[in-house]
C-alpha cells in the first residue's frame, strides 16, 4: 500500500556490449529509458519515462554522463 523512497545507488552495466538509450513511441509518445544490446540490438527496459525529472534519475542509477540515444 506505501511505497518506501528507496535511494537512487549506482549500478552498473557493461559499456561494452550494452549501450543506454531511450525508446520512443510515435504513435503514443511513450518513452522508456533502457539498454541496447549492441551484438542482438535486443532492448532491455528499465523504467518508464515521464518527465526529465525521471530522466536524470535513470542516468544518476547508472552512472551516465551522457545524453541517452533516443530509438525509435
Amino acid at each position: 500500500m506505501f511505497r518506501r523512497k528507496v535511494k537512487a545507488e549506482a549500478r552498473g552495466f557493461d559499456r561494452e556490449r550494452k549501450e543506454p538509450v531511450v525508446r520512443c513511441s510515435i504513435c503514443t509518445g511513450e518513452q522508456v529509458a533502457g539498454f541496447l544490446e549492441k551484438g542482438t540490438s535486443h532492448f532491455e527496459d528499465v523504467m518508464l519515462i515521464r518527465g526529465e525529472d525521471d530522466l536524470k534519475k535513470f542516468c544518476e542509477m547508472y552512472g551516465i554522463t551522457e545524453e541517452p540515444r533516443r530509438i525509435y
